[in-house]
């Protein structure tokens, strides 16, 4: 039975189902089996860098990746608790000033709450494309700043140290007024778990190889790596009784499935919190969507934006109603569920039921590990996400853009991450405005025994004395069309005889009401000069546009299908007793 195209559109769960087969669950078995084994230590570690309770990133990693089966449109994406998020999560509830961990909570609740309702809306009215706004290089420096942030923020676990704050002025300020209080268990713990993270991660894999164990089985194991880490840690710690010299541990974690609770619909808790919703949300899709679209492309698949915002919002919901905070898709473990065979969001379920299983008969034997260790998972899963060679390749391209990562890293690294993001939103627009306001305006010739036309400044061509044609490459807007009218009456204003300007728009999509009459204000001043306004290639939704106006009723000269035809037109100049050579040859 064909089902109706908007139901699919909306549940994209009917979609993948109907093909559903035993070997696609074996794959997807497979793979939720070596995401669940990297999960629970992630999952707790990531509650941690919140300030929440370990239980509630259990919690935030079962009813969220089930939602997203359901919505989702990525056959390979994982979504759960992660590092940059779960730090946002940490300022916004520390604005608050909580001091009561069940206020804590439910204000954990109530954030992923406003901000699964904030991604639905805009995936409902499919305004997917907002995203677009923000430019790769200021996210790109605004994640490279989080996770130095948060690297230094669990060095405090790592020393055994208290370290507070939200800037990384603030936290070494701090880590050095208490590093005379450094507990040395905690310090061997954690430089140990870190030294063996850091040596999984990179060589592992090759020496099992080296060791004939197959490929698969290799990955497997170097994915346990942070599984092994807990478990030594924690059995030392429980059986040397270092608790009791100081090492800090998780404690008890409630055995069960998740309760489930309801967010604050607290007007005054909305209104603080809001703000910080809509940056977790903005944040957490672009992440989401950028990693979903790079694995789908490799299977040559597709994703929706629109359906993609739907899929977060819904398990953002999933994570408030089930003691959760919020979630997206992450980049590390939707890598390891792509590399371990995930053929569709099914495996996604799957992982939550072995953390569901986890949370039913796991958690006691989690109650001696040290938080040290957990501090060592997330900063060598954060550090891979620190790439300050933006700075370089910016620089090298573009100033412009450089400017914009270099002021979105200081300002996250000196005044948090809050702050950080909202510069990086304000200077993304800005940036497109700016670019935008100043189209590129080239003056172009004949290329000799050609219909073609280039930059007078990059080409050897012809141009007509009594002739000026600019190609613009821009659309024109509010904020640009002073511009071009500026460059042109600069232009002209010259001695030399110039009688007709063509204005080509090869490249104009777009002419709004106030570029309109920027344009009819230069046709009155060209005409006031004896100079003729021409247009040429003018695209025909903009020439649609322009026939329900005046414009072209007033306009001093004509509309060129081409700019050939312009020149065909327009090459003799007008009779005059100084006429001078019809045309010249000339590279500018």
């Amino acid at each position: 039975m064909q089902l109706p195209r908007q139901l699919t559109r909306y549940l994209p769960i009917l979609d993948w189902a109907r093909t559903y087969d035993r070997e696609t669950a074996s794959a997807d078995g497979l793979a939720a089996v070596i995401v669940t084994i990297m999960l629970i230590p992630q999952s707790l570690a990531y509650a941690l860098l919140a300030g929440l309770p370990a239980e509630m990133g259990l919690y935030a990693s079962i009813l969220p990746l089930v939602a997203y089966a359901i919505f989702g449109t990525s056959r390979a994406l994982a979504v759960g608790p992660v590092a940059v998020v779960s730090l946002m999560t940490a300022a916004a509830i520390g604005n608050l000033g909580l001091s009561d961990p069940v206020d804590i909570a439910l204000a954990a609740g109530t954030l992923a709450f406003i901000s699964g309702v904030i991604l639905s809306l805009l995936g409902l009215f499919r305004l997917g494309f907002l995203a677009n706004f923000l430019s790769h290089p200021v996210i790109a420096g605004f994640i490279t700043a989080s996770g130095v942030l948060i690297a230094a923020s669990q060095l405090k676990h790592i020393f055994g140290i208290d370290m507070h704050g939200h800037t990384l002025t603030e936290l070494i300020r701090t880590m050095f007024a208490h590093l005379g209080e450094t507990n040395g268990y905690t310090l061997v713990l954690g430089l140990t778990a870190l030294a063996f993270l850091f040596w999984v991660r990179k060589g592992l894999k090759p020496l099992l190889l080296k060791k004939g164990v197959p490929p698969k089985l290799a990955d497997v194991l170097t994915k346990a790596g942070p599984v092994a880490a807990v478990v030594v840690t924690t059995l030392a710690t429980w059986v040397f009784g270092l608790s009791n010299a100081g090492v800090k541990i998780v404690g008890e974690i409630p055995m069960g499935l998740p309760p489930l609770t309801a967010p604050s619909f607290s007007p005054s808790l909305w209104n603080e919190l809001f703000m910080s919703a809509l940056l977790i949300s903005i944040i957490g899709f672009v992440e989401s969507v950028s990693v979903a679209q790079t694995l789908a492309a490799k299977r040559r698949q597709r994703i929706s934006p629109d359906q993609e915002l739907i899929g977060l919002g819904t398990s953002n919901i999933a994570s408030a109603v089930s003691g959760g905070f919020p979630v997206t898709g992450g980049f590390s473990r939707s890598v390891v569920n792509f590399d371990a065979g995930a053929a569709t969001p099914a495996a996604g379920a799957y992982t939550a039921v072995g953390i569901a299983v986890a949370t039913l008969l796991l958690t006691p034997l989690l109650f001696f590990l040290p938080k040290a260790t957990l501090a060592a998972t997330i900063i060598v899963a954060v550090l891979s996400l620190v790439d300050f060679s933006i700075l370089k390749k910016a620089w090298g391209y573009s100033k412009v853009d450089f400017a914009a990562v270099f002021a979105t890293i200081v300002l996250t690294l000196g005044f948090g991450v809050e702050l950080g993001v909202s510069a990086g939103v304000l200077i993304s627009i800005g940036l497109h405005l700016y670019k935008t306001s100043r189209p590129h305006v080239a003056e172009v010739g004949l290329v000799p025994e050609t219909h073609h036309f280039r930059n007078i400044k990059r080409h050897k061509v012809k141009t007509l004395p009594h002739l000026v044609t600019l190609r613009v490459d821009e659309s024109l807007y509010f904020a640009n069309a002073r511009f071009l009218e500026d460059y042109v009456l600069g232009r002209v204003t010259c001695d030399e005889p110039i009688e007709h300007v063509v204005l080509m728009f090869p490249a104009v999509n777009e002419v709004d009401m106030s570029a309109l009459e920027t344009l009819e204000e230069l046709n009155r001043r060209l005409s006031e000069m004896g100079i003729q306004l021409h247009l040429s290639e003018v695209k025909g939704p903009v020439m649609d546009r322009l026939k329900r106006s005046h414009f072209l009723d007033e306009l001093t000269g004509k509309v060129f299908l081409s700019q050939y035809d312009a020149w065909q037109a327009l090459q003799e100049p007008a009779p005059s007793p100084e006429q001078g050579s019809p045309a010249k040859v000339g590279a500018a």
